[in-house]
């Protein structure tokens, strides 16, 4: 069976940029999948290459078996893109824009999907309204739409929540989830990395054009695992856990912890030294974490992380 998505050494050069350096990639059918970097890293040149919208260097690409240059019509209807930027029509409605969207892709009697689409995003109540009138959470439900209105099998989802509200993150992530129960494939971009380590089955981080890193979000965390305990206490740190001291933030001191068992035993000395705890927490490494350590530097744009996504079955979609 082929992947849903295969890239065999693609290269980008634009005239002062190399964008994409020998990317090697392949996402399984079904997968929900992250594809991770800081911005300039080359995440939305090797959309716009899956998705056709420009050609690569060298090296090729394949949407469900399909190339995306020799076999762009084939490729094309097998995959839905949400663009980072809010891109529209201003002359139709939003039920007019998927319509039209639909004729593109030769879909004649798609009102039924349409209104399943409407209601599920939201924009029932927004259908008959003109695109320009939306705001801006609107149209960027109003685009995940059209990315779907034809029902691609796999389905790109570039940066989709960004300054979005809670409401629309919460509804959306039920909807793309309950897509990927059926057998579609997601591929998603996000500088929210707790979206992608609580949705995400595997990850790659794209640095410089370069895949950097690439496995399941849980070996990811297992390798990255530096765990923290971070202590406040009404007197100084005992001597016998300076060796553990990793740094201090106020009157919390962060030691190193490589294993839960050794938790007792630091209580344990705390008591004998007389020192009382007023505040303690063990810190997991998170995919944050993973990422600060392979790019070696904060991703830039990065936000703050979103309320988590909400556990499955939760919400109406």
């Amino acid at each position: 069976m082929n992947p849903a998505v295969r890239v065999r050494g693609l290269e980008k050069h634009f005239p002062r940029v190399h964008a994409l350096r020998g990317v090697d990639l392949e996402i399984a059918a079904g997968e929900f999948f992250a594809l991770l970097g800081p911005n300039g890293a080359g995440k939305t040149t090797l959309i716009s290459l899956l998705a056709g919208l420009t050609r690569a260097s060298a090296g090729s690409a394949e949407i469900m078996g399909y190339d995306v240059v020799s076999q762009y019509r084939e490729a094309r209807r097998n995959l839905g893109v949400v663009p980072q930027e809010l891109v529209f029509d201003p002359f139709f409605t939003v039920r007019e824009s998927l319509q039209f969207q639909s004729g593109y892709f030769g879909l004649k009697h798609n009102d039924a999907w349409i209104d399943e689409l409407l209601e599920h995003l939201g924009l029932t109540d927004k259908a008959d309204t003109n695109m320009r009138r939306l705001s801006g959470g609107m149209k960027r439900r109003a685009l995940v739409a059209q990315a779907l209105v034809h029902k691609p099998p796999v389905i790109v989802l570039d940066e989709p929540t960004a300054g979005v509200d809670v409401e629309l993150r919460q509804s959306l992530w039920a909807f793309i989830r309950s897509l990927n129960r059926q057998g579609h494939t997601i591929l998603l971009t996000t500088h929210y990395l707790e979206e992608a380590e609580t949705l995400c089955e595997r990850v790659a981080m794209l640095k410089e054009g370069r895949i950097v890193a690439l496995d399941r979000t849980a070996n990811l965390l297992k390798a990255g695992a530096e765990r923290r305990l971070e202590l406040e206490l009404d007197g100084p740190l005992p001597a016998f856990l300076t060796p553990r001291l990793k740094g201090r933030e106020g009157e919390r001191y962060l030691l190193d912890l490589p294993d839960y068992g050794e938790l007792e035993g630091i209580l344990a000395g705390l008591r004998e030294a007389g020192v009382t705890v007023r505040e303690m927490n063990v810190r997991q490494a998170d995919l944050e974490d993973v990422f600060l350590s392979v790019m070696g530097r904060p991703p830039e744009g990065a936000l703050p992380s979103p309320p988590a996504p909400l556990p499955e079955g939760e919400g109406s979609a």
